[in-house]
């Protein structure tokens, strides 16, 4: 057994899947002329104007170490600090909040700061591709809890039963991708309600790791709630990626509420964490723009209408599909069980979609719209002859 064949056994079903479909020939079609890409949620516009104007003011040196080694810088610090107070209502300290290459190391970094070796961390699927392999390259075990399609509700008894006396964490993702769930405030306190029993039951701090990527991708006037603001022992994840959508320029951060006890400690793990995976802090360029970046985001209201437009014309045609309340996602019900092999019609009809087994949904699929309007508009088409085709061998 060769060694990429051994490490492929080793993973979950669900990262193979990851795996097996970007190396397959579904997303071999990606860049072919005409392709409508909803793949995946990367840009398929040019960027915003003011985050390249942004990058430019903050280009030219202002110190000989401008372009130095870099940790948290204090500025950095202090703008996500304001921004947190002002969308929570609590008052923030800059010194809790530690600037990462990325929502995906803020994540890697929690993991590293927080688990023992057999720690178990209690996950929600369908999950985002990475989550258990970052929980097992922390030394922990991860543990799922189902979601049920086509509302993805939590399900609070059995989250209560998947905690036991090694469980460490729970992670939460809302605004929720892939199904665009996002949790009220009712459901926040309901979660916190179960892991402050279960800490009290299995006499251990349970954190709960928040990764809020979307947070501010939210429709209809919808109002976003963070969990730090009801529960303590919340360590928040986010990623400047998707609501600047840049996610090949790496900044995010991971932070923890006032309310939190025992902070300093917390800090110097973290620091370490962050020096043991690597030096996962992000660029001097981009933390020194991260005030002006924190003031931007891609059009929400735009996103709203693509959504609309999308979800309404797919139930036109006989699909099934969420409503997404947040993110940039739409999941829809394949016609056929096989969501790979509709994956495929759906290719041999220039349209990509993610199929719904990479993310743990069996049977259905995930549309980003991050793609264009024009791809929205030149794939309808294909959607209702590809609803009509038999099936075809997957290769």
């Amino acid at each position: 057994m060769t060694a990429t064949t051994s490490t492929m056994t080793d993973l979950r079903e669900s990262v193979a899947a990851f795996l097996r479909y970007f190396g397959g020939p579904i997303w071999a079609r990606n860049g072919q002329p005409g392709m409508a890409n909803f793949a995946v949620g990367n840009p398929q516009e040019m960027p915003l104007p003011a985050y390249v104007n942004a990058l430019r003011r903050h280009l030219e040196p202002q110190t000989p170490d401008w372009f130095a080694y870099k940790l948290s810088e204090p500025r950095s610090q202090a703008a996500v600090a304001r921004g947190l107070t002002a969308r929570t209502g609590l008052d923030w300290d800059p010194a809790d909040v530690a600037m990462t290459n990325g929502g995906f190391a803020a994540l890697a970094v929690a993991f590293r700061a927080i688990l023992e070796p057999g720690d178990e961390v209690v996950f929600l699927s369908p999950p985002w591709f990475f989550y258990e392999l970052l929980i097992r390259a922390a030394a922990g075990v991860p543990i799922r809890v189902p979601l049920a399609p086509p509302r993805f509700d939590l399900d609070f008894a059995a989250i209560s039963n998947a905690i036991t006396p090694r469980t460490r964490a729970v992670l939460l993702n809302s605004p929720h991708n892939p199904s665009g769930r996002v949790y009220p405030l009712a459901d926040l306190r309901g979660l916190a309600a179960v892991l402050s029993d279960a800490a009290t039951r299995i006499g251990r701090q349970l954190f709960l790791v928040s990764d809020e990527p979307y947070n501010r991708i939210v429709f209809d006037g919808r109002p976003f709630h963070s969990p730090a603001e009801i529960y303590p022992d919340t360590i928040t994840t986010y990623s400047y990626g998707k609501t600047l959508l840049t996610p090949g320029m790496r900044i995010g951060y991971l932070t923890v509420p006032p309310t939190m006890q025992d902070r300093p400690a917390f800090r110097e793990r973290v620091l370490l964490s962050q020096l043991a995976a690597g030096f996962s802090f992000p660029n001097a360029l981009l933390q020194h723009a991260i005030e002006d970046l924190e003031r931007l985001s891609i059009d929400v209201g735009v996103l709203e209408l693509r959504r609309d437009r999308m979800v309404g014309a797919l139930r036109g045609l006989g699909y099934e599909t969420t409503l997404p309340e947040g993110t940039f996602y739409i999941m829809a019900r394949s016609p056929i069980d096989d969501d790979v092999a509709f994956g495929e019609l759906l290719a041999e009809e220039d349209i990509l979609v993610l199929p719904g087994s990479v993310v743990e949904v069996p049977g259905w699929f995930r549309i980003s719209l991050t793609a264009s309007d024009e791809m929205v508009e030149s794939s309808l088409s294909g959607f209702e002859r590809a609803r009509a085709r038999p099936p075809v061998p997957v290769r």
